[in-house]
């Protein structure tokens, strides 16, 4: 089989992008999946070139409101919605998901944001005295998620406010050692954030790595998976987001089915407009808060579009999925599994009947998934996993083949007690895309089918000793150490440690999302002196919360059950609720910037303790920590960091410093 170009593949995706685009209201074909157009790439460097030099890559970005149509399973008809979105100039994606940005090491990234959205904003004409009351909906700043960048000034400042008719250039200076993999972008701003980026504003954002290992540095994993023999490796983009719009009715309630049922599926009818305009009432259902997106009924979407059609061409080809979670309200589990070939479109199938349908014609055995990255760090060797599990932030790099011909579940398997955001509920699985494979023949696509492929890329792609090198380490567990890069802080010194309780306490009104007992203050700052290595301590006393922070990534020590069993070892079983929960299995020593802290209980007694390791490198200045329901961080759940200096203080003199230039 011929390998695709990554120009050829981008060229017939856009072609496809653009029938599904001008197809009829309420049309039930399936859609293809396509990635994210492209806004902004540095140029391609040439065939044999050395590295390419450092190039200033631009890309404007407009936020205003955009109309489209949702697939409704549930209706099987397309709802029309009017969201909050980020255009570019030349592109437009498909569905209603950000453009892409690439980058490489070393380049400078220029981001020119407007603010076109409505200056008449009813949120925000009167701001509360009390800051973590969700307000001013049509303001917005950009957040650059995972990336190693300045929190500073014009660079990855998410205390910056821009109001409707602001523009402002942001200026990402992405270092020389800044690691390939997958990153993202979002708005950021406080009080704004979750009804923003639940409208779909978010994209995936990729920094490109063209550097081979050598014996003292390790390389980028894209060059390891440059086409090799029948091996394209191509690659797919998947944002899956939670598109919370929701209908309503003369006096402002949310519609649903039935009518008079808080907890009903989340209704439009003909001629209503879906929208994302307010957090609560006047009266229940809300539009974000615990149980509501479950009882809505609605679909996860990948890439704007809900339950695409994956299309493979062949069995037993490796492909690279770039998965960011890029949603607010629910966790998504990924799970492969063979349909039967009388089962009937589930683009068709409503959210109360997808359990039977799953049950009826998602069978066999989960198919394995490989993962090679986390957080857009390269893992240390390849983790085969039978499901993926991304909580609010993360991401996963992972290679995916299919071994016989037919179509596929791609599920959002079924979540246990404190797995994700459904809690204590137990949330139901959904088909959130179908993959649809060609080829006549099966194939092999196991953990030895890999291994070869790896090899032989490895061989094609890296000549030399080092070459010999990383095929002994795949050989070797599919060790992935030198395209690994950053270095253990497991055997580090540790100069001190942080402590993060997340807590919900509904004794109050409103309802207080805190961080050690405190809602967030500006003033309320965490000081982190640069270059120490400390420990982060992390545990909740109601529910469980994905912890994040900015500019460092950190490492995982171990994630400790209420009984003390570390559960983040490579063979743990965490069965601490009576069901086996796979999400911390191996991630001992892995690097992210975003991890969950699981409690399936509302009190203390039931949490997870889980403890990181990071070092405050290169970059001063203020950034924040918070969880990543990001309707928790609007509300409160969020604290103030600063990288300081080696004492522990600030880095600019005083007004009237005699230090100062005169």
């Amino acid at each position: 089989m011929p390998v695709r170009s990554r120009h050829r593949q981008l060229v017939v995706s856009s072609v496809v992008a653009l029938f599904f685009a001008l197809l009829p209201a309420g049309s039930g074909a399936a859609e293809t999946l396509v990635d994210p157009p492209v806004a902004a790439r540095p140029l391609e460097p040439k065939p044999g070139a050395a590295p390419t030099a450092r190039q200033n890559v631009s890309i404007g970005l407009t936020v205003t409101y955009r109309e489209g149509q949702v697939w409704n399973p549930n209706t099987q008809s397309a709802d029309k919605v009017r969201l909050r979105s980020y255009i570019s100039p030349d592109v437009e994606a498909a569905g209603l998901v950000g453009p892409t940005i690439e980058a490489r090491p070393g380049d400078t990234l220029r981001v020119h944001l407007k603010n076109d959205l409505p200056a008449d904003d009813p949120s925000c004409e009167s701001i509360p005295s009390n800051i973590n009351i969700p307000h001013c909906f049509n303001s917005t700043n950009l957040h650059t998620h995972g990336l190693w960048v300045s929190p500073a000034g014009n660079s990855d400042n998410v205390l910056l406010i821009f109001r409707p008719g602001m523009s402002f250039d942001h200026e990402y200076a992405i270092p020389g050692d800044h690691p390939a993999g997958t990153f993202w972008y979002h708005p950021h701003l406080h009080g704004s954030t979750a009804l923003q980026v639940s409208s779909g504003m978010a994209g995936a954002l990729i920094i490109r790595g063209d550097r081979k290992p050598t014996t003292d540095s390790t390389g980028d994993l894209d060059v390891l998976l440059r086409p090799a023999g029948t091996q394209g490796f191509n690659e797919r983009i998947l944002v899956f987001q939670q598109l919370a719009y929701a209908c309503r009715d003369k006096n402002g309630r949310i519609k649903t089915k039935p009518e008079d049922d808080v907890t009903g599926a989340w209704l439009c009818d003909d001629g209503d407009v879906g929208e994302v305009e307010s957090y609560l009432g006047p009266e229940p259902p809300s539009q974000f808060g615990g149980g509501v997106w479950l009882d809505s009924l609605r679909h996860v979407s990948i890439n704007g579009v809900v339950v695409p059609t994956i299309r493979v061409e062949e069995t037993g080809i490796f492909e690279r999925w770039r998965m960011i979670h890029a949603g607010v309200r629910d966790t998504v589990k990924i799970e492969i599994h063979k349909m039967n070939d009388e089962a009937p479109d589930p683009r068709n199938i409503g959210g109360a009947d997808m359990p039977a349908f799953i049950a009826e014609h998602c069978i066999g055995s989960d198919l394995p998934v490989f993962a090679v990255a986390a957080d857009g760090l390269t893992l240390d060797r390849v983790q085969e996993k039978r499901r993926v599990v991304l909580q609010p932030g993360y991401r996963w790099d992972a290679l995916v083949a299919f071994p016989e011909p037919g179509r596929y579940c791609i599920l959002d398997g079924e979540d246990g007690p404190g797995e994700g955001l459904s809690q204590l509920e137990e949330a139901p699985p959904q088909v959130i895309a179908v993959a649809e494979v060609g080829g006549e023949a099966p194939a092999p696509t196991g953990a030895e089918a890999l291994r070869t492929a790896l090899i032989a890329a490895a061989k094609a792609n890296i000549s030399g000793e080092i070459g010999n090198t990383i095929v002994a380490d795949l050989q070797d567990g599919l060790r992935l150490s030198k395209f690994s890069p950053q270095e253990s802080l497991l055997e580090a010194n540790v100069d001190g440690t942080q402590e993060v309780v997340y807590n919900i306490d509904i004794t109050t009104n409103p309802v207080r999302y805190e961080i050690n007992g405190n809602v967030f203050d500006p003033e309320d700052v965490r000081y982190l002196p640069l270059g120490a290595v400390e420990d982060w301590i992390l545990s909740t006393t109601w529910d469980g919360h994905p912890h994040h922070i900015h500019t460092n990534p950190f490492q995982i020590v171990e994630v400790l059950d209420p009984e003390g069993q570390d559960v983040s070892v490579p063979d743990a079983i965490d069965d601490y609720t009576g069901t086996v929960d796979p999400q911390f299995r191996g991630l001992k020593g892995v690097w992210k910037d975003t991890i969950w802290v699981k409690n399936p209980t509302k009190s203390g007694a039931g949490t997870y303790t889980v403890r990181v390791r990071t070092i405050y490198r290169r970059y001063i200045g203020r950034a924040v920590m918070h969880c990543h329901i990001l309707d928790h961080e609007d509300q409160g759940m969020m604290q103030m960091i600063e990288f300081v200096l080696q004492d522990g203080k600030g880095s600019l003199l005083p007004a009237g410093h005699p230090g100062g230039h005169h």
